[in-house]
């Protein structure tokens, strides 16, 4: 009962957090609950195209590729605006399952939800919003609000320390008519003859019970004891304090972002609203230079794009979060002073 008691505190926290009707128990990761939503999205719709933005970060999307090949799904890249940042629509169709963006995207920009869920519903086709930064819910409007059917998200930002890489907790709602679509297990509130309180598995719906072929998930496994420090950190803090964390994040990556602006050969090639995350173009090779700054100065500078992209020598991903300090911004902006 106690487990099951804070499965179900964890699943009505992501309810509040993203604004939708249901949330299951969690999935293994941020990327493995998007490549379920692919799959969700044509047993509902019963479509076979998926439009991705390719502002999604680009791990989850070889995830999904991964998940598709065999399914008979096709995964059709919208583009992004080259001075925004946002992702650009243009290809729905009276065949399109999904639309999935992700908001703040990979390169930190705050996508147009709304728009993007009155012209994918206007085709028919759901609305997906895949969070990876899930400490934005905190000062963003829901994704629910926004029109998603399906939000997944990411929710290691919720007191999960980095580990080494994992393990992560997936976060995955949608909206109650597709209750039975859902993967993996949802926790539900129940009461005996008595009328006394308990707490049962509602929804199962997985290959190794009475589902077997028909199950909505081969992913046997929600990570409950990670969902449980993401509810135990989402209690102690409270809706103020995670909101009040969020405000951090966002004020603190926008004074890094003014302060890089301003040296001489630095950019900001997007103009789109950012939350903790922001491109910056620096005049030399990005991943020569971030080597430098960690190598010279001990800091961790972000993630070269070029990692992902060759076309992209010189730009990076810098990444601002609560717990960094004043001091700590005003240290990389000198780095990258003097370094380039």
């Amino acid at each position: 009962q106690g487990t099951l008691q804070a499965i179900f505190e964890f699943q009505t926290l992501v309810c509040q957090l993203t604004g939708m009707d249901i949330a299951n128990a969690s999935m293994y990761d941020g990327s493995t609950a998007m490549a379920e939503a692919v799959l969700m999205a044509e047993r509902v719709t019963r479509r076979s195209k998926v439009i991705v933005s390719s502002a999604i970060h680009p791990q989850y999307l070889e995830v999904a590729h991964t998940y598709v090949q065999h399914a008979g799904i096709e995964l059709q890249h919208a583009k992004i605006d080259d001075q925004i940042g946002q992702t650009l629509l243009d290809s729905i169709d009276d065949n399109t399952a999904a639309v999935i963006v992700q908001s703040p995207n990979f390169f930190g920009c705050i996508e147009d939800v709304t728009a993007i869920a009155e012209k994918a519903h206007a085709a028919g086709a759901l609305l997906v919003v895949v969070v990876t930064e899930a400490m934005s819910f905190g000062l963003l409007k829901s994704p629910g609000a926004c029109g998603a059917d399906i939000v997944v998200a990411e929710g290691q930002s919720f007191g999960v320390p980095v580990s080494f890489g994992g393990p992560y907790v997936g976060l995955f709602a949608t909206r109650e008519k597709y209750a039975r679509q859902i993967p993996g297990r949802l926790v539900g509130e129940a009461y005996d003859k008595q009328g006394r309180r308990g707490f049962v598995l509602t929804l199962a719906t997985r290959e190794q019970h009475i589902r077997r072929e028909k199950a909505t998930s081969n992913i046997c496994t929600n990570e409950g004891l990670i969902a449980l420090a993401a509810t135990v950190y989402l209690e102690t803090m409270g809706r103020r304090g995670v909101q009040e964390a969020a405000q951090q994040c966002a004020q603190k990556a926008h004074y890094a972002a003014r302060e890089i602006a301003k040296l001489k050969g630095f950019s900001l090639p997007y103009s789109a609203p950012f939350f903790n995350e922001f491109i910056v173009n620096a005049p030399v090779g990005a991943a020569d230079l971030l080597a430098k700054l960690a190598n010279d100065k001990e800091i961790d500078g972000g993630i070269a794009l070029s990692r992902f992209d060759s076309n992209r020598p010189n730009d990076f991903l810098v990444c601002v979060t609560e717990t960094n300090t004043r001091g700590q911004i005003d240290a990389l902006v000198d780095g990258l002073r003097s370094i380039s």
